[in-house]
């Protein structure tokens, strides 16, 4: 059976500005904010978390079934995201507005700013998962990424009412949502992924504890940049991923996608969580590589050279036996 992945479909306006963010703040006059960055360049890309993680499984062979709503500028995005394995027979066409926008300036330092245009995507929460599910069958992951808040409650309670297992993925809908609705979006979920800012966030917003947290998901997942990835179960020892030595990252962007698609597919694949997180370190290293969330390959011998390097020979021979 597929993964289903929702989450938000947008295109990627990215800059660079050459200096920091940080020394452009005056102290004491935080609350009067006026700053403008001369940047270097603009890229856009197609991007949003649910199509970067669609397109990372279209990748790894899974035929990911894409579930959100753009506009009618889809086409072209369309037609690459079919030409890289995903079936996006379930995402809904707005007739008045268009794909949403994502505007995002990266500093010297990898620090960000950015902006977030839903336009189309505001109206994802008129998608339903059940004609979805009778035309591809039931799910083995619905994935539900961040979205219209509409949508993401709407998607993880039909998940839950149908007992269809699922990954909580908030991401940045963190900042604004409160209490209340992230406890909706996580409880009962089978994967929980956050960064580590985001992890600290959700346990300040629900007021729960790390261990109230892991009696009410399956899995969850940190990422931690540079210093890798932790991995904890109630009741069980937390596993700890490195990064993939010799990174060389260009544009954070997407990396965090990249990852969740490189660890739902090894999940997918039956390999174990340790094995399954390292493949999504190594599919996120490939993305960060590069300018834009969806530009990277996965060249099956060089990435699995690479694999080896990073986690030994018998590890990348695990992951061969499923990489396509």
């Amino acid at each position: 059976m597929p993964v289903v992945v929702t989450g938000s479909i947008a295109t990627d306006h990215l800059m660079t500005f050459p200096g920091r963010f940080t020394d452009q703040f005056v102290e004491g006059q935080m609350e009067n904010v006026s700053l403008s960055f001369l940047v270097d360049d603009l890229i856009q890309h197609r991007g949003g978390a649910g199509a970067n993680m669609a397109y990372g499984l279209g990748l790894l062979g899974l035929a990911p079934v894409l579930v959100g709503s753009v506009g009618s500028d889809f086409a072209d995005y369309e037609a690459w995201l079919t030409r890289h394995g995903v079936d996006t027979r379930d995402v809904r066409w707005s007739e008045l507005k268009h794909t949403a926008r994502f505007v995002c300036t990266t500093d010297a330092v990898n620090n960000q700013i950015a902006s977030f245009y839903s336009g189309a995507m505001s109206e994802a929460g008129q998608i339903e998962l059940a004609p979805v599910c009778a035309r591809v069958g039931e799910p083995d992951l619905v994935v539900v990424g961040p979205n219209d808040p509409t949508a993401m409650v709407r998607h993880t309670r039909e998940c839950r009412e149908r007992g269809t297992a699922f990954a909580a993925d908030p991401s940045q809908q963190l900042a604004w949502a409160d209490g209340e609705m992230i406890r909706d979006l996580v409880d009962g979920a089978e994967l929980l992924f956050t960064n580590e800012y985001e992890s600290a966030l959700l346990l300040q917003k629900t007021g729960w504890t790390d261990e109230e947290v892991l009696a009410r998901v399956g899995t969850w997942v940190t990422t931690r940049a540079a210093q890798g990835v932790r991995v904890r179960q109630a009741g069980t020892d937390t596993i700890e991923v490195i990064a993939v030595p010799e990174t060389k990252p260009v544009e954070p962007t997407g990396g965090g996608d990249a990852f969740r698609a490189g660890f739902i597919a090894g999940r997918a694949w039956g390999l174990g969580l340790e094995r399954a997180t390292q493949l999504g370190s190594a599919v996120a290293t490939e993305a960060v590589e590069v300018v834009g969330t969806q530009e990277y390959e996965l060249r099956r011998e060089p990435f699995l050279d690479r694999f080896a390097d990073a986690f030994g020979r018998a590890a990348a021979d695990e992951v061969a036996a499923f990489l396509p």
